[in-house]
This record gives structure tokens, sequence and C-alpha cells, in this order.
């Protein structure tokens, strides 16, 4: 669970994953969605890789991603807890400010 908690830590691997979730892209498609160096944007893919977030196809010398979806699996009801705990403190911080109105 800790390396998938890991895998999508940063921003940057949490963006790849939003993009390789629909379908499979090449590396150089998901690298143009970046301003970061390709050494930077290889590395988070190898960590994503690595975690077993993503998936990687080679054909020749490309490389394609995809997202291992049942991978992530095991941090929906962690995720989901927490949006529950976030809504609950959104809801009491808007009726606070209600009240205070």
């Amino acid at each position: 669970m800790q390396d998938l908690l890991d895998a999508v830590a940063t921003p940057r691997r949490r963006a790849i994953l939003r993009l390789v979730w629909e379908g499979e892209l090449s590396s150089g498609e998901i690298a143009s969605h970046f301003s970061a160096s390709w050494p930077s944007i290889s590395r988070s893919l190898k960590e994503l890789r690595d975690a077993g977030v993503v998936t990687e196809r080679r054909e020749g010398n490309r490389r394609y991603y995809a997202a291992a979806r049942g991978v992530l699996r095991p941090l929906r009801p962690i995720l989901k807890e927490m949006w529950a705990m976030d809504l609950a403190s959104l809801k009491r911080l808007a009726e606070k400010e209600a009240r205070r109105r």
C-alpha cells in the first residue's frame, strides 16, 4: 500500500496518471503536456511503472503507458474516506460562515 501512496504522492505523477487513465499514450505524448525536462518525465514514468501503477508496452523504440487501474483499487476506500472527511469539514465551515453573516 505504501508503494502505491508513494507513487501518486507528487503532482506530476498524478497528472501523468490522469493522462493515461482513459487510454494508452506514448512517452512523447505524455511529455508534451509538461514543461519539465525529459529526464524528469522519464523518472516519473519509471517510478509509476516500478510501483505497478502504469503498464509499459514497447513497440520498436517507442514506449506506451497505460494506467493499471486494478492496482489502484486498494486506495479507493482510503481516498473515499478522506474525501468524505473533506466534505464534512467544508460543510462545517460553510455553516459557520453562514451563521456569522
